[in-house]
């Protein structure tokens, strides 16, 4: 959600909020959704001996996992907007202890679904980099200088088995980036108390048997302003943040891991000038094993194979986030996004090639320094967008996968100075992303 769909300044504290994965269920004259405990599984089996329940880290383990938002925003009771968010996180395993604790390194991304002329395919949001340990019970050890994640210790177990049917709680907690906003320099934790039910197991796709968690928990939030401090252009920042969460969690008890989730929320702001502002949708996210792309292996294949077809201006090379293949001085119609049918043909080999992996892929458009700062930005982001879509019309990967950014003219790779020059900083890169 970017602030501009928005009619209030506080919209930014909101969007940390709403990437959290937990909200709210408050009624306020508005139908909810069926909550996802009202679905009934007949595969699920009940009968099962009890078992004990716990993380279990393993060194280098790598994942990713993918979570999307669909909400409805509402203020002051009429309906504003709908919005799509998706939030990406990857982690890789550093150490494991004695006593099973994982260290890990993650980055978490956030962005909002691109609903312009280009289709569907997610634009590269704001980056957080995180490093936390977990016990085998789900309890994080996290330092203060680190937001991400936002809700902690969920799922937490108990230490005994378990057998379906069985109710437990446990405290966690939610940890806010409120610097933007508020001032606060470190995360601002909201408390809660977490109620579980082990509902029971079923077989899955991979023949590993999955246990069903079902988690509630409510959540309340005050501003730790006070009013008399407010000026003017901050009345309307939130003062009262209301909201319960209902969520199911797939858990794979081998892997020692969730594997996916689905929920429902409804979340309630008040401000401080008596605005009311609603989020209510639902929510899923998959956990995924990958490889790594940026090998010398496949460095050289990708390097060959570009070599073989003839593809020219197309160059392969290791990047911060992956493998990158870069294809400069690539046409459009003039002034535009739309692509020329030779980059089309160029674009499909290359398709093919990112095909054999099952990397997520960041799209990202450059342009020459020609033109207003702004200009320059909103072309190569519509260029980016028209890669991503052509991309996502050859069945690549699905639009969830496929992430788009613009970097206007920051990045030059040859002097701006000379139409050589300009024609190599006119380029889209294509990342098979490791992060």
């Amino acid at each position: 959600m970017k602030i501009k769909h928005i009619l209030f300044d506080f919209f930014a504290v909101m969007f940390i909020f709403c990437t959290a994965n937990v909200f709210a269920q408050v009624e306020f004259g508005l139908e909810t959704r069926d909550d996802p405990e009202q679905i009934e599984d007949p595969d699920l089996i009940t009968d099962t001996e009890p078992k004990m329940f716990e993380f279990k880290f393993k060194k280098n383990d790598m994942s990713r996992i993918l979570s999307t938002v669909n909400e409805d925003i509402y203020i002051n009771g009429r309906f504003s907007h709908h919005s799509d968010i998706l939030n990406r996180i990857s982690a890789k395993i550093t150490e494991v202890t004695e006593d099973g604790k994982g260290k890990a390194e993650a980055v978490f991304m956030t962005s909002e679904n691109s609903t312009g002329g280009y289709g569907r395919n997610f634009s590269w949001g704001e980056e957080y980099k995180s490093i936390f340990t977990r016990t085998k019970s789900g309890v994080y050890e996290i330092e203060d200088i680190y937001f991400m994640p936002t809700v902690r210790d969920v799922p937490v177990f108990p230490e005994r088995a378990l057998k379906p049917g069985d109710k437990w709680t446990a405290d966690g907690h939610e940890a806010h980036d409120l610097r933007r906003n508020f001032g606060i320099q470190k995360p601002f934790k909201v408390p809660f108390t977490a109620s579980y039910e082990y509902k029971g197991d079923k077989v899955g796709k991979d023949g590993n048997i999955l246990s069903l968690i079902e988690v509630k928990y409510n959540l309340y939030f005050e501003s730790p302003l006070k009013e008399s401090a407010l000026t003017a252009d901050m009345k309307n920042l939130p003062a009262m943040t209301m909201g319960r969460s209902n969520q199911n969690l797939w858990w794979d008890n081998n892997k020692g891991m969730i594997v996916s989730y689905n929920e429902t929320f409804r979340i309630i702001i008040q401000t401080f000038t008596g605005d009311t502002i609603i989020f209510q949708g639902d929510a899923e996210a998959e956990l995924t094993e990958f490889n790594r792309s940026s090998t010398e292996e496949n460095l050289e294949k990708i390097t060959d194979t570009v070599q073989e077809l003839g593809l020219k201006d197309v160059t392969v090379k290791k990047s911060d986030k992956g493998l990158t293949i870069s294809i400069e001085n690539i046409n459009f119609m003039p002034d535009s996004a739309e692509l020329i049918e030779e980059e089309k043909t160029k674009l499909r080999h290359i398709a093919d090639i990112l095909k054999r992996f099952d990397n997520d892929i960041l799209v990202t458009g450059h342009c020459a320094k020609r033109g207003t700062l702004r200009s320059q930005m909103e072309l190569s982001e519509q260029r980016a967008a028209a890669v991503a879509l052509f991309l996502t019309q050859l069945n690549v990967r699905l639009p969830n996968c496929i992430y788009t950014q613009g970097k206007g003219a920051e990045e030059p790779i040859a002097p701006n100075t000379t139409e050589a020059g300009r024609k190599r900083n006119r380029r889209v890169e294509i990342t098979l992303m490791d992060e």
